[in-house]
């Protein structure tokens, strides 16, 4: 019998297989930060891993003393993957090696970045103008240890999926994102199953509009232990990230301050939030769509700390274990999102705050965009509502009312569909006075009868210690109440 090579491969035991070695990468190393075509260039390095793409690593060494920058002339070439791309001073002191757009992104502040209709700029406008480091169609990209500054997005990945930025410092992108994730098709349609299984983590991003983007099809992506940052330096706080029709991303342990938006779903889908810290926003979370989760989340020292924002349908998202305090601050920032309505109600948690699409927004929609209340959205008024209007969120599920604090057991009642399972989730609260959520203590299943009604008792460990009790209750579908008003111990023992 002929032995053919590959035959021979068949034949060859496993172990054997295993042993043997993967191909080696071949090193390209960036050593001259001078923008041209010459090796050790950068545009030099992605043009030519770009011919035989998974054949390559590129690493971007320090040159001289810190700090260390490249500045191109013109647009760099989108990077085709698989690739490693690593700044390498980071890894041994920290150091940032920065890509800088300043030589060739030029205008007045977020005018330099247009968005994709003539006449508009902003934050919330649809764009991919004026990106630094693009990953377009492709997979398997590894971007680790850069700065990436003053282009309109940071790094854009569009129609990318598999791919990790991890441990960078993203700065003053004027106009779309820091890091922008789309399945944007180049006229605003989402797509599906491009933009998927990326992974942003520990990264710094200061000073960008919209920290991050999860737009128009983005899906099933990771967002990690970042930090999302706004200063008085940034001409346009928008939001640190924006969920546009982007669905089961899982954003976790991240830290937003200082925007309009800590962050903002606009009809995204069962998107996973828990452990971040928002702070110091005018709204710390922004929810519309279907299905999202906020479990968990640290939410204090906003105006608003989540907003459930009204939508053509009702929809159901669900609040679990989240600790909110101290919220109500005079924070009116309202760059495409935010609270900025003089009258309206603040505090932990609060249905019906408008957004862009509302005749009643206050607050900027964005450069050269149509500023009138001409055929925007209303908001029914549960006293008069009017054709056309858009329900309050969460089908309006009434909270609880807690009724009896005695011999350490919280009792209460709850309204909702008959013969339905309801789960009541008690907060406590360290002054009298306090109307929030600070603290979580645990939750109760409560069955409604023919009526809707349900009764619940709660035992409480050391119920003195608190000021005041509050409680949501979230249906089966996942919609969750506003906090119940607050039952202390005092005004407890002042009505028996």
């Amino acid at each position: 019998m002929r032995v053919t090579p590959l035959l021979a491969a068949l034949l060859l035991p496993l172990s054997a297989i295993a042993a043997a070695p993967a191909t080696a990468l071949t090193t390209l190393v960036v050593d001259r930060y001078a923008d041209d075509q010459q090796p050790g260039s950068l545009r030099w390095a992605i043009e030519r891993n770009n011919e035989k793409p998974g054949q390559y690593r590129i690493e971007i060494r320090p040159v001289g003393k810190p700090p260390y920058l490249i500045k191109p002339a013109s647009p760099l070439p989108p990077i085709q993957g698989p690739v490693s791309i690593e700044g390498t001073a980071w890894a041994r002191d920290g150091q940032f090696i920065a890509i800088d757009g300043s030589a060739y992104i030029i205008g007045d502040g977020t005018q330099a970045c247009p968005g994709a209709v003539p006449g508009q700029f902003g934050t919330n406008v649809r764009t991919t103008t004026g990106p630094g480091l693009v990953l377009r169609d492709t997979q398997g990209v590894h971007i680790s240890g850069l700065e990436v500054r003053n282009f309109c997005i940071g790094i854009l990945l569009n129609r990318a999926s598999n791919n990790v930025i991890e441990d960078n410092r993203i700065v003053a992108n004027k106009g779309g994102a820091g890091i922008m994730l789309t399945g944007d098709d180049g006229q605003g349609n989402p797509t599906a199953t491009t933009t998927n299984n990326n992974k942003v983590l520990r990264n710094q991003l200061i000073d960008n509009g919209d920290g991050l983007e999860l737009t128009r099809g983005a899906a099933f992506n990771l967002v990690a232990d970042n930090l999302f940052r706004s200063t008085e330096a940034n001409p346009e706080p928008s939001q640190g990230i924006e969920i546009l029709w982007g669905n089961d991303n899982s954003v976790v342990r991240n830290r937003f301050e200082n925007y309009s938006d800590g962050l903002q779903i606009n009809w995204g889908q069962r998107n996973y939030l828990a452990a971040n810290t928002f702070t110091g926003n005018s709204i710390g979370v922004s929810v519309s769509g279907a299905g999202n989760i906020l479990d968990g989340n640290l939410i204090h020292g906003n105006r608003i700390g989540v907003a459930l924002r009204p939508e053509p349908t009702t929809t159901s998202n669900r609040l679990s274990a989240n600790r909110i305090w101290d919220n109500g601050k005079d924070i009116r920032r309202c760059q495409a999102g935010g609270s900025c309505i003089a009258e309206q109600r603040t505090g932990a948690i609060v249905f019906g705050v408008p957004a862009l699409e509302h005749a009643i927004y206050e607050g900027s929609r964005g450069i050269g965009v149509d500023q009138s209340a001409n055929n925007r959205a209303i908001i029914c008024d549960a006293k008069a509502p009017v054709e056309g209007c858009q329900p309050l969120p969460n089908r309006n599920q009434p909270a609880p009312q807690l009724t009896e604090l005695k011999d350490g057991r919280l009792s209460g009642t709850v309204h909702a569909e008959p013969h339905s399972l309801l789960r009541v989730e008690v907060f406590a609260n360290g002054q009298a006075a306090g109307r929030e959520a600070e603290q979580y203590l645990g939750e109760v299943m409560v069955p409604t009868d023919a009526r809707g009604e349900g009764h619940f008792d709660y035992r409480l460990e050391q119920a003195q210690r608190f000021g005041a009790f509050t409680a949501t209750v979230t249906r089966t579908d996942g919609a969750t109440s506003p906090l119940s008003q607050p039952l202390s111990p005092a005004t407890a023992s002042a009505n028996r």
